[in-house]
């Protein structure tokens, strides 16, 4: 049976959903033609008897790029090492993890956009030849041992796919992008995840909660944890659609899912920059937020719902932003160009 050897710091936000992530693909919901194609992948290397060729996930935070890494091992039956990019920063800590590799073994990096050059470089004959160059000694003494590595499967996962080099992206056999998930996908997560957490929930509060959860599977079993929580507190332990709702009320989520910085967002964009366009260094700045913060888990789904729009001249709000908060535009003529593009629900062109 597959074992999972976690080493190196793990980013804390993975961690969470743990007790709640599945260990088979089959148990998963959602990422179905992502889901297929590793599928036909685990099958024909288990056929071969070889090992995986290397996999590329990026996409949004809690999407399921870690679920995939951890489920894999498991179709194939081999161990997994996990480690993260902003750990390995240099070679010497990247070669305890190559030289102690089994056959077939999987080694997931997580973030590993944030490797170091030097490190990037020494996973380049890893991944091709299945080799490891140390150098021992100093100067004029120092000699290059090549060490043969057994065959093994990298899996990198990132949510900055452009801040990879050509060199490693074009190393990966497999590259996969993992997309938001719809409402009802998020509602079967949720209807799951509230039996395995022993939780008395209704199909109307499932979906009132994956309706607001960003379109993210990680934030709606958040989310379900606050719910369950205030129900806890306040109602029982029975969580009715009026217990979701007065639950996701008091933890400030609104009707689109968006939080409290969501909205600080949007507000300065319209308020502070008039609605855009504003760079996304002159937002950080302003809302005292780092900008990787904002980049990662604020804009996507932003972007996604056509609330703000990135331009060569930077981030814009639009009329459906200036609406959700209540914040008129301030430039008409922006104003009038952004609606030729962004037209609310049901309106059509005259």
């Amino acid at each position: 049976m597959a074992h999972e050897k976690i080493l190196g710091p793990q980013a804390k936000d993975e961690e969470e959903d743990h007790s709640l992530r599945p260990s088979r693909m089959s148990e998963m919901v959602g990422q179905r033609e992502v889901y297929e194609r590793i599928q036909i992948a685990v099958e024909a290397a288990q056929k071969r008897d070889e090992p995986l060729g290397h996999i590329l996930f990026d996409g949004p935070p809690g999407l399921g790029k870690t679920t995939f890494a951890v489920c894999i091992p498991h179709e194939l039956n081999v161990p997994l090492d996990i480690t993260s990019g902003a750990s390995l920063k240099a070679p010497k800590d990247l070669l305890p993890f190559l030289t102690n590799l089994q056959q077939g073994q999987i080694l997931f990096i997580d973030e590993i956009h944030r490797l170091p050059a030097a490190v990037e470089e020494y996973l380049y004959t890893a991944m091709e030849d299945f080799r490891a160059d140390f150098v021992l000694g100093e100067g004029i003494n120092a000699r290059t041992i090549n060490m043969t590595l057994k065959p093994f499967t990298l899996i990198g996962a990132t949510t900055r796919a452009g801040m990879l080099s050509s060199p490693l992206r074009d190393r990966f056999q497999i590259r996969e992008h993992l997309d938001f998930y719809s409402v009802e996908e998020l509602t079967e997560i949720i209807r799951r995840n509230a039996k395995k957490l022993a939780i008395e929930i209704d199909d109307e509060s499932c979906r009132e909660i994956a309706e607001r959860s960003r379109s993210t599977p990680r934030i709606a079993n958040n989310r379900l944890r606050c719910v369950r929580d205030y129900a806890v507190s306040r109602a029982d332990g029975v969580i009715s659609l009026k217990v979701a709702r007065d639950a996701l009320v008091t933890w400030d989520i609104d009707t689109l899912g968006l939080d409290k910085q969501d909205r600080r967002y949007l507000e300065t964009l319209l308020r502070v920059f008039a609605g855009g366009p504003a760079g996304i260094e002159a937002l950080s700045h302003t809302m005292n937020v780092p900008t990787d913060t904002l980049v990662d888990e604020v804009e996507p789904f932003l972007l996604r719902t056509e609330l703000v729009i990135r331009t060569p001249r930077g981030r814009m709000a639009t009329n459906l932003a200036a609406e959700h908060v209540g914040i008129p535009l301030e430039n008409e003529a922006e104003s009038d160009s952004q609606g030729k593009f962004f037209k609310p629900p049901g309106e059509t062109e005259k």
